[in-house]
Protein backbone atom coordinates (compact mmCIF):
# COMPACT_ATOMS: atom_id res chain seq x y z
CA UNK A 1 0.00 0.00 0.00
CA UNK A 2 1.29 3.58 -0.89
CA UNK A 3 2.31 5.75 2.03
CA UNK A 4 0.06 8.48 3.40
CA UNK A 5 2.03 11.42 2.01
CA UNK A 6 2.36 13.91 5.57
CA UNK A 7 -0.60 15.66 6.49
CA UNK A 8 -2.56 13.27 4.64
CA UNK A 9 -3.22 10.91 7.32
CA UNK A 10 -6.86 8.95 7.37
CA UNK A 11 -9.63 10.94 8.91
CA UNK A 12 -10.45 7.62 11.25
CA UNK A 13 -10.62 8.72 14.78
CA UNK A 14 -11.36 11.96 14.09
CA UNK A 15 -14.30 14.14 15.19
CA UNK A 16 -16.12 15.91 13.10
CA UNK A 17 -16.89 19.48 13.82
CA UNK A 18 -20.67 20.62 14.85
CA UNK A 19 -22.51 22.16 11.25
CA UNK A 20 -24.03 25.28 12.36
CA UNK A 21 -27.66 25.15 13.20
CA UNK A 22 -29.88 27.96 11.35
CA UNK A 23 -31.44 30.63 13.68
CA UNK A 24 -34.79 31.66 14.20
CA UNK A 25 -36.12 33.55 11.65
CA UNK A 26 -35.69 37.32 11.49
CA UNK A 27 -39.14 38.79 12.02
CA UNK A 28 -40.09 40.90 8.71
CA UNK A 29 -41.27 44.08 8.55
CA UNK A 30 -45.16 44.78 7.65
CA UNK A 31 -44.94 47.34 4.90
CA UNK A 32 -48.10 49.69 4.95
CA UNK A 33 -50.33 49.48 1.49
CA UNK A 34 -49.91 52.84 0.24
CA UNK A 35 -52.81 55.15 0.83
CA UNK A 36 -54.75 56.88 -2.26
CA UNK A 37 -54.46 60.44 -2.54
CA UNK A 38 -57.64 61.91 -1.16
CA UNK A 39 -59.43 64.45 -3.28
CA UNK A 40 -59.99 68.12 -1.90
CA UNK A 41 -63.59 68.66 -0.64
CA UNK A 42 -65.95 70.73 -2.31
CA UNK A 43 -66.50 74.17 -0.72
CA UNK A 44 -69.94 74.60 0.43
CA UNK A 45 -71.34 77.41 -1.38
CA UNK A 46 -71.21 80.87 0.20
CA UNK A 47 -74.20 81.72 2.05
CA UNK A 48 -76.17 84.70 2.01
CA UNK A 49 -76.69 86.16 5.46
CA UNK A 50 -80.21 88.29 5.88
CA UNK A 51 -79.47 91.74 5.91
CA UNK A 52 -75.76 91.38 5.39
CA UNK A 53 -74.41 91.34 9.07
CA UNK A 54 -71.38 90.81 9.98
CA UNK A 55 -68.66 90.09 7.45
CA UNK A 56 -70.79 88.70 4.78
CA UNK A 57 -70.14 89.61 1.31
CA UNK A 58 -73.79 89.17 -0.13
CA UNK A 59 -76.40 91.77 1.14
CA UNK A 60 -80.14 90.76 1.21
CA UNK A 61 -82.85 94.06 0.82
CA UNK A 62 -86.23 94.20 1.38
CA UNK A 63 -87.29 97.10 -0.99
CA UNK A 64 -90.61 97.76 -1.49
CA UNK A 65 -92.24 93.92 -0.99
CA UNK A 66 -89.27 92.73 -3.62
CA UNK A 67 -86.07 91.17 -2.56
CA UNK A 68 -82.72 92.13 -3.78
CA UNK A 69 -79.29 90.65 -3.30
CA UNK A 70 -76.32 91.91 -4.37
CA UNK A 71 -72.63 92.07 -2.93
CA UNK A 72 -71.49 94.60 -0.15
CA UNK A 73 -68.99 96.04 -3.10
CA UNK A 74 -71.72 97.08 -5.22
CA UNK A 75 -73.85 98.52 -3.24
CA UNK A 76 -70.61 100.40 -1.92
CA UNK A 77 -69.32 101.68 -4.96
CA UNK A 78 -70.90 105.28 -4.39
CA UNK A 79 -69.01 106.01 -0.95
CA UNK A 80 -71.58 108.92 -0.23
CA UNK A 81 -74.83 106.99 -0.96
CA UNK A 82 -77.71 105.64 0.79
CA UNK A 83 -77.03 102.27 0.16
CA UNK A 84 -73.07 102.51 1.44
CA UNK A 85 -73.96 104.11 4.66
CA UNK A 86 -77.20 101.36 5.10
CA UNK A 87 -74.69 98.20 4.13
CA UNK A 88 -71.21 99.04 4.92
CA UNK A 89 -70.68 101.52 7.27
CA UNK A 90 -74.60 101.00 9.37
CA UNK A 91 -74.50 104.19 10.53
CA UNK A 92 -76.81 104.51 13.65
CA UNK A 93 -78.72 107.56 12.25
CA UNK A 94 -80.40 106.16 9.71
CA UNK A 95 -82.42 103.77 11.89
CA UNK A 96 -83.12 101.07 9.48
CA UNK A 97 -85.56 98.15 10.16
CA UNK A 98 -84.88 94.64 9.22
CA UNK A 99 -87.68 92.29 8.40
CA UNK A 100 -88.71 88.50 9.56
CA UNK A 101 -85.79 87.42 7.60
CA UNK A 102 -83.15 89.87 8.16
CA UNK A 103 -83.49 91.84 4.92
CA UNK A 104 -83.02 95.35 5.10
CA UNK A 105 -86.22 97.11 4.54
CA UNK A 106 -86.64 100.16 2.31
CA UNK A 107 -89.62 101.99 1.59
CA UNK A 108 -89.40 102.50 -2.04
CA UNK A 109 -90.75 101.63 -5.71
CA UNK A 110 -88.95 98.19 -6.40
CA UNK A 111 -89.93 98.92 -9.92
CA UNK A 112 -87.11 101.85 -10.23
CA UNK A 113 -84.58 99.95 -7.76
CA UNK A 114 -83.19 97.92 -11.16
CA UNK A 115 -81.81 100.83 -13.21
CA UNK A 116 -80.22 102.57 -9.91
CA UNK A 117 -78.54 98.47 -9.12
CA UNK A 118 -77.57 97.94 -12.24
CA UNK A 119 -76.16 101.42 -12.46
CA UNK A 120 -74.36 100.70 -9.48
CA UNK A 121 -73.26 97.00 -10.94
CA UNK A 122 -71.55 98.24 -14.39
CA UNK A 123 -71.56 102.04 -14.28
CA UNK A 124 -73.96 102.33 -17.19
CA UNK A 125 -78.09 103.84 -17.67
CA UNK A 126 -80.08 101.27 -19.13
CA UNK A 127 -83.98 101.94 -18.77
CA UNK A 128 -86.53 100.05 -19.91
CA UNK A 129 -89.08 101.66 -22.47
CA UNK A 130 -91.76 101.36 -20.47
CA UNK A 131 -90.03 103.33 -17.53
CA UNK A 132 -90.07 106.96 -17.16
CA UNK A 133 -86.66 109.13 -16.55
CA UNK A 134 -88.04 111.56 -14.38
CA UNK A 135 -88.90 107.97 -11.88
CA UNK A 136 -85.78 107.11 -11.99
CA UNK A 137 -83.92 110.89 -11.37
CA UNK A 138 -86.45 110.64 -7.97
CA UNK A 139 -85.22 107.11 -7.34
CA UNK A 140 -81.48 108.38 -8.11
CA UNK A 141 -81.87 111.55 -5.79
CA UNK A 142 -83.42 109.59 -2.72
CA UNK A 143 -80.51 107.40 -2.44
CA UNK A 144 -77.86 110.24 -3.09
CA UNK A 145 -76.52 108.99 -6.10
CA UNK A 146 -74.60 111.66 -7.39
CA UNK A 147 -73.14 110.20 -10.92
CA UNK A 148 -76.15 108.74 -11.38
CA UNK A 149 -78.15 112.03 -11.25
CA UNK A 150 -76.01 113.96 -13.03
CA UNK A 151 -76.57 111.20 -16.59
CA UNK A 152 -80.49 111.24 -16.15
CA UNK A 153 -80.67 114.80 -15.79
CA UNK A 154 -78.47 115.08 -19.24
CA UNK A 155 -80.52 112.28 -20.98
CA UNK A 156 -83.87 113.95 -20.01
CA UNK A 157 -82.57 117.37 -21.45
CA UNK A 158 -81.29 115.60 -24.87
CA UNK A 159 -84.77 114.14 -25.17
CA UNK A 160 -86.74 117.68 -24.50
CA UNK A 161 -84.17 118.93 -27.01
CA UNK A 162 -85.03 116.75 -29.74
CA UNK A 163 -88.61 116.97 -28.88
CA UNK A 164 -88.92 120.94 -28.76
CA UNK A 165 -87.02 120.99 -32.16
CA UNK A 166 -89.57 118.72 -33.50
CA UNK A 167 -89.53 116.53 -37.13
CA UNK A 168 -86.25 117.12 -38.97
CA UNK A 169 -86.88 119.58 -42.14
CA UNK A 170 -84.16 119.32 -45.21
CA UNK A 171 -83.26 121.67 -47.63
CA UNK A 172 -82.84 120.78 -51.68
CA UNK A 173 -80.88 122.32 -54.43
CA UNK A 174 -80.79 121.36 -58.35
CA UNK A 175 -78.23 122.00 -59.63
CA UNK A 176 -77.31 121.83 -63.48
CA UNK A 177 -73.71 120.08 -64.63
CA UNK A 178 -72.60 118.77 -67.87
CA UNK A 179 -71.31 115.01 -67.96
CA UNK A 180 -68.03 115.72 -67.54
CA UNK A 181 -68.79 117.62 -64.57
CA UNK A 182 -70.90 115.25 -62.71
CA UNK A 183 -68.25 112.96 -61.33
CA UNK A 184 -66.08 116.48 -60.18
CA UNK A 185 -69.45 118.13 -58.70
CA UNK A 186 -70.41 114.75 -56.60
CA UNK A 187 -67.16 113.98 -54.92
CA UNK A 188 -66.89 117.55 -53.71
CA UNK A 189 -69.95 118.08 -51.67
CA UNK A 190 -69.35 119.29 -48.32
CA UNK A 191 -70.81 120.76 -45.26
CA UNK A 192 -73.69 118.53 -44.73
CA UNK A 193 -74.49 118.64 -48.48
CA UNK A 194 -75.72 114.76 -49.76
CA UNK A 195 -76.75 113.51 -53.01
CA UNK A 196 -80.55 112.37 -53.58
CA UNK A 197 -80.99 112.13 -57.36
CA UNK A 198 -80.08 112.27 -60.91
CA UNK A 199 -82.42 113.56 -63.87
CA UNK A 200 -81.09 113.56 -67.55
CA UNK A 201 -82.22 116.09 -69.36
CA UNK A 202 -80.19 115.02 -73.03
CA UNK A 203 -77.97 116.64 -74.68
CA UNK A 204 -77.54 120.40 -74.86
CA UNK A 205 -75.27 121.14 -77.02
CA UNK A 206 -72.13 119.50 -78.84
CA UNK A 207 -68.29 120.01 -78.09
CA UNK A 208 -66.67 119.20 -80.78
CA UNK A 209 -67.49 115.75 -82.70
CA UNK A 210 -69.24 114.54 -79.04
CA UNK A 211 -72.52 115.34 -77.90
CA UNK A 212 -72.08 116.59 -74.12
CA UNK A 213 -75.01 115.01 -72.11
CA UNK A 214 -76.71 117.71 -69.57
CA UNK A 215 -78.03 116.84 -65.76
CA UNK A 216 -79.67 117.93 -63.07
CA UNK A 217 -78.49 117.10 -59.49
CA UNK A 218 -80.87 116.85 -56.40
CA UNK A 219 -78.98 117.50 -53.10
CA UNK A 220 -79.70 117.76 -49.82
CA UNK A 221 -79.21 118.72 -46.24
CA UNK A 222 -81.21 119.31 -42.89
CA UNK A 223 -82.39 122.62 -42.06
CA UNK A 224 -80.26 122.85 -38.89
CA UNK A 225 -77.04 122.59 -40.39
CA UNK A 226 -78.03 125.18 -42.87
CA UNK A 227 -76.19 129.10 -42.09
CA UNK A 228 -78.70 130.74 -40.08
CA UNK A 229 -81.52 128.73 -40.45
CA UNK A 230 -81.97 130.37 -44.42
CA UNK A 231 -83.37 128.18 -46.96
CA UNK A 232 -81.75 129.15 -50.33
CA UNK A 233 -84.29 128.41 -53.15
CA UNK A 234 -83.43 127.43 -56.40
CA UNK A 235 -83.00 129.34 -58.79
CA UNK A 236 -85.45 129.79 -61.72
CA UNK A 237 -83.69 128.27 -64.46
CA UNK A 238 -83.47 125.09 -62.50
CA UNK A 239 -87.07 124.97 -61.43
CA UNK A 240 -87.50 124.92 -65.64
CA UNK A 241 -85.01 122.55 -66.07
CA UNK A 242 -86.10 120.36 -63.07
CA UNK A 243 -89.88 120.32 -64.79
CA UNK A 244 -88.53 119.25 -68.10
CA UNK A 245 -86.75 116.81 -66.76
CA UNK A 246 -89.63 115.44 -64.77
CA UNK A 247 -92.22 115.09 -68.18
CA UNK A 248 -89.29 113.10 -70.02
Amino acid sequence: MAELAAGEGPLRGRTPSPLPLPGPPSPRLAVAPACPPRSPEPSAPEKVTPGGGGGSKWVRLNVGGTYFVSTRQTLCREPKSFLCRLCCQEGPELGSDKDETGAYLIDRDPTYFGPILNYLRHGKLIINKELAEEGVLEEAEFYNIASLVRLVKERIRDNESRTSQGPVKHVYRVLQCQEEELTQMVSTMSDGWKFEQLISIGSSYNYGNEDQAEFLCVVSRELNNSTNGIVIEPSEKAKILQERGSRM
